[in-house]
């Protein structure tokens, strides 16, 4: 069997684990919205029409942040179409999705849910069709508290207090040609430090994301971050990251160590960041917001067109995910976490029905996928603070990434608890993993589970939704030695108490 030795210290760390690195996201996009996690109707809705089985999911995913409410979608969104009385508010052509937008949905309506769920809203503004007053407007009616035309007009509309959104994105994948509004870097920068000045006016303790590039494979990745942070560095918190990772034909070894990529991405921008920084003088070190990543594997994500009509949320780029997935989410997230010291945020992709831990039947059952299970491990038990992580173990050639470790693997800790993360690449074997914890003075391991399954492409269903589950893991600890046997692609999550 191989062999992997992992060594850390407690004295050696990364840094804190950010609450927002398990952020998910939320669009108006095939059913996400409508018939994901709102369902007149539904036999579980309560009285905001909100599936009280989805809720449930969510908090048991652990999800901490959602970004809203796109995505393609903002860049076309009017945000007064969806406040007000709702029977009241007009339908519209949603160019992004080609879908009919109902406007059901709006800010306050997604600002009461963020509440059921408890979690923190990140907002995004459309920096396509529509620019700086519009945004400052938003701003207004969201987060001030009263005595102007805007804040009185929220009022008016039932929400006595403000919303006080702290984080905002400036516009999404505005690199893309896909994209309404498509900008230049030079374009797009311009409008985004206006945008940002502007909105610091009103409120200068606003943490606000700067459009980075939509994929490491952009014709313009590089010289479009350098640009737009030459515009923005002074006035931004954050840039952001989107990348979904997806198989290349029966090359599962690569995909397997899609890890590997996420990893490049994030300190390749991070590097040049810094670049610019050090260019401009500024003593700063931009946060990076992954605020789109997954596993998704439909080529396609956009919905079968042109269709001959226009309907409200098509069932389109629903993913059935299967253990192989999970196991990739599982190496993503670790990598995430690893890079915990520049990595501020990051968003899986999206919530619910597309591309989706959480699956849905239009008023029937709600299921955990099985990418719910890694998140919602790692979600649970990566608190407190990520440690340095020293690996020895056999390789695997992939044709994508070259040699790549068999096992990955990171570790966190609150002081009193020991968690270590284990991903093993390998398809058929397992993998004898051991770490000296001497130095952490372990008083027992308190458990051990993993994501895996003797079939890799098995599923869960609505009729079968427990198909894929975490199991319990073969781990012990001697003389301060922990030991376990990880099985062939699977995630693992170890916990150890410590003194």
């Amino acid at each position: 069997m191989p062999k992997a030795t992992i060594r850390l210290h407690p004295g050696l760390r990364v840094g804190a684990v950010p609450a927002r690195l398990f952020g998910s996201f939320v669009e108006h996009m095939g059913r996400c919205l409508y018939t994901g996690i709102y369902e007149p109707g539904h036999p579980t809705a309560d009285a905001d029409d909100f599936r009280g089985d989805v809720l449930a999911l969510v908090r048991e995913l652990g999800v901490t942040t959602v970004r809203y409410p796109g995505g393609n979608f903002v860049s076309g969104y009017r945000w007064e179409d969806g406040v007000g009385p709702v029977d009241e508010r007009q339908a519209r052509l949603e160019l992004a999705w080609h879908s009919v937008e109902t406007n059901e949905v709006g800010l306050n309506e997604f600002m009461r849910w963020v509440a059921k769920a408890g979690v923190e809203p990140m907002l995004a503004l459309n920096l396509g069709t529509r620019g700086v007053e519009d945004a400052v407007r938003l701003l207004e009616y969201a987060n001030h508290p009263g005595g102007t035309e805007l804040s009185e007009l929220r009022r008016a509309h039932g929400e006595d207090r403000p919303h006080d959104i702290r984080m905002w994105c400036l516009g999404n994948e505005m690199d893309g040609p896909w994209q309404i509004g498509h900008k230049t870097a030079a374009e797009y920068g311009r409008l985004a430090a206006e945008t940002a000045r502007a909105m610091r006016m009103l409120d200068p303790g606003l943490e606000l994301v700067v459009c980075g590039s939509s994929s490491a494979s952009m014709r313009t990745f590089g010289d479009w971050e350098s640009e737009v942070l030459e515009h923005t560095i002074d006035l931004v918190d954050h840039i952001s990251l989107h990348a979904y990772y997806e198989p290349f034909g029966d090359d599962v070894d690569s995909f397997l160590a899609s890890g590997a990529a996420m990893d490049r991405f994030i300190e390749d921008v991070a590097a040049i960041a810094d670049a610019v920084a050090a260019r401009r003088g500024v003593r700063k070190r931009i946060g990076l917001s992954f605020d789109e990543w997954n596993v998704w594997k439909e080529r396609s994500k956009r919905a079968p067109g042109p269709p001959s009509e226009w309907v409200r949320a098509p069932a389109f780029a629903e993913e059935e995910y299967d253990v192989t997935d999970a196991v990739v989410v599982g190496g993503l997230l670790i990598s995430l976490l690893r890079h915990v010291d520049r990595v501020s945020a990051a968003c899986l992709s999206l919530l619910t029905n597309v591309s989706a831990p959480i699956r849905t039947v239009a008023g029937g059952a709600a299921w955990r996928q099985t990418i719910f299970h890694p998140f919602a491990l790692a979600a649970a038990h990566a608190r407190g603070t990520v440690l340095q992580v020293a690996l020895d173990a056999p390789t695997i050639t992939t044709d994508r990434h070259g040699d790549v470790p068999m096992v990955d693997a990171v570790a966190t800790t609150t002081g009193d608890e020991l968690a270590l993360f284990v991903v093993n690449r390998h398809r058929t074997e397992s993998v004898d993993v051991q770490a000296d914890l001497a130095a952490f003075g372990v008083e027992g391991l308190l458990d051990a589970r993993s994501v895996y399954d003797d079939d890799p492409s098995a599923v869960n269903t609505a009729e079968h939704p427990d198909r894929v589950v975490p199991r319990p893991l073969k781990a012990g600890v001697d003389g301060g030695v922990l030991r376990a046997t990880v099985p062939p692609e699977s995630f693992s999550v170890l916990r150890l108490a410590v003194s």
